[in-house]
């Protein structure tokens, strides 16, 4: 199976354990493809470059994950309806990162609050 990453960016107003429910969301239509989720990693509310319906800031979340291209579909068709997710975007990639994201490794430089699935810094 091919590999992809999945990031989100979910309104500013949800709390965490909402956002965290989006992933598990698209961590749930991914076990249903037979694909693996490798990485989870939510990088905070950050502010965006342009307002987006109302939002100055949103909820950052990338999933790296083994899947198929139907599931890639499924969980592009459910971003597009779900109101709480106000932007996304999947990449095919050749391989998966290892370690932390970019984003994550910037944030341990300043000391940021991003964590992965798993609750580590």
């Amino acid at each position: 199976m091919p590999f992809y990453e999945h990031v989100f960016i979910a309104r500013q107003d949800l709390s965490q354990a909402q956002v965290d429910a989006l992933a598990e969301t698209v961590t749930n239509v991914i076990g249903e493809y037979k694909g693996t989720v490798h990485k989870t990693e939510t990088w905070g509310l950050k502010q965006l470059a342009y307002k987006i319906q109302k939002n100055r800031k949103g909820h950052y979340v990338m999933l790296s994950a083994e899947v198929s291209g139907e599931a890639i579909a499924e969980i592009e068709r459910q971003a597009a309806i779900n109101e709480d997710i106000i932007r996304w975007l999947t990449i095919k990639v050749d391989e998966l990162e290892k370690g932390p994201s970019v984003m994550m490794r910037k944030q341990e430089r300043r000391g940021g609050r991003g964590r992965d699935r798993d609750g580590e810094e």
